[in-house]
């Protein structure tokens, strides 16, 4: 019969001594440690999203005044001819006349009493791009002229603040650009139904704006810019970074040449994006004569900084094939290049798609070398289709965010969380690509 542990002295594996409580008291204080990491990382991130999100949302929202306008003829057709051509003579200045009067009627219309109210403060509801907006359409369109249309125009971006909440009485009365009594005839026009916050399109498709229309402001040649280069980073670094990875890692004999390659490459990915940004000034545009804010530059500046990222993504994938593999598909008489192409890189896809991807989706939000190639520069008009469009000058979203946090309007920074918006949107997207490709075509052995 055996004694029980406490009467010979032994120790009971029922019983926990001080050694053990200790491991265990350990173990829960790693877990509090991470679980503690995990909920401040993940409020960190909601309140950057949240932040993001309150400051860019009202960029999707703009403040529009609709009015019906009397098209003067002998304003904007003096020879009465309907031609395009003589039309376009007509400068937007007559244009903006034709607004105001417009503009001018249907506030007489409504029979306001308002103290203070001035002509200016009238006139000053329009945006000052609105008369540039019905120029374009009546010239796309002349036989429009001596009508009455209904036209939907900007309103400038003081009252867009201030149904917004940038904007207040109080700021209001210190500001040149506005008056308490203008903002009262906002409110007035609102309950007419002639001024209206809604969905503003024209954010995602129109070009930047000057410093006196932030409400125009847009990300369309942003996003074609930014497209352009994705383009031109697709077509150049993924061939060349997933051959040279074969090579190296199929291939290549073992040697002090390869392994000093390997080191590069490895020292490559780790340097500062902006020294490639001297390295395409120096090289893409003062030697090889190409020209400046142009997507071709930032696509082949953005390739020589992702090609690394894409070989070691590459190379990793490669080397996560089973040896057995390759071994199976020799012995059974394969070549080598049968072996590669046949077995490891079907087996390896998923890896390479994925490494592919986030080394893309990096470049998309990469600003200091493009800084430097000059796409920090004003453009208004789109690049045209490729092949030319890759060499006429562009913008891209990360710049145009840097861009427009350095001016002094309220409005543009709201424009530059929107265009933050819609960079995450994008990153995100291409996130959840590789991860639906790795799912899609990865196999387990």
């Amino acid at each position: 019969m055996t004694d029980h542990p406490r009467a010979t002295g032994a120790k009971s594996l029922y019983v926990q001594d001080a050694r053990t409580r200790r491991r265990n008291a350990a173990e829960k204080r790693f877990r509090a440690y991470g679980l503690t990491a995990i909920v401040i990382a993940c409020t960190m991130l909601a309140v950057l999203v949240f932040t993001i999100v309150r400051d860019g949302s009202g960029a999707f929202r703009q403040t529009y005044l609709s009015i019906p306008v009397a098209l003067d003829a002998q304003v904007l057709d003096p020879k009465g001819n309907r031609d395009p051509a003589e039309m376009a003579g007509v400068l937007t200045l007559s244009y903006g006349q034709v607004l105001d009067r417009a503009l001018d009627a249907a506030v007489a219309g409504l029979d306001l009493q308002i103290e203070g109210l001035e002509s200016g403060d009238i006139d000053g509801l329009i945006s000052r791009d609105a008369s540039a907006q019905l120029r374009d359409r009546v010239l796309a369109d002349p036989d429009l002229v001596g009508q009455t249309v209904d036209v939907n125009v900007l309103a400038n971006g003081r009252i867009d603040g201030y149904f917004k909440g940038r904007v207040t009485m109080e700021t209001a009365a210190r500001d040149a650009n506005t008056s308490p009594a203008q903002l009262m005839l906002a409110d007035e026009l609102v309950k007419a139904g002639l001024l209206v916050t809604r969905f503003n399109a024209g954010f995602l498709t129109a070009a930047d704006a000057s410093d006196q229309r932030p409400e125009a402001a847009g990300v369309g040649v942003a996003i074609l810019g930014s497209l352009y280069m994705m383009l031109v980073v697709l077509v150049l670094a993924v061939p060349i970074g997933v051959a040279a990875s074969i090579y190296l890692e199929e291939f290549a004999p073992r040697s002090r040449w390869t392994d000093l390659i390997e080191v590069n490459i490895a020292n490559l990915a780790a340097v500062p994006s902006i020294v490639f940004g001297i390295l395409g000034l120096a090289v893409f545009i003062n030697f090889a004569g190409l020209p400046a804010s142009a997507p071709i530059v930032g696509g082949l500046v953005l390739t020589l900084m992702t090609l690394p990222t894409i070989i070691i993504a590459t190379r990793a994938a490669l080397k996560a094939v089973p040896p057995s593999i390759r071994d199976a598909a020799l012995g059974v008489g394969a070549s080598r290049m049968q072996t590669v192409f046949h077995h490891v890189l079907p087996l390896a896809a998923p890896g390479i798609l994925t490494g592919t991807i986030i080394g893309l989706a990096q470049a998309l939000g990469e600003t200091a070398p493009l800084l430097l190639i000059g796409m920090v520069a004003f453009v208004r008009e789109f690049p045209a289709a490729p092949p030319e469009g890759l060499f006429d000058p562009a913008s891209a979203l990360p710049v145009q965010v840097y861009n427009w946090t350095q001016r002094s309007d309220p409005a543009f920074v709201e424009r530059a969380s929107g265009a933050i918006i819609v960079l995450l949107i994008f990153l995100l997207c291409m996130n959840l690509l590789a991860i639906f490709l790795r799912r899609k075509f990865e196999r387990r052995w």
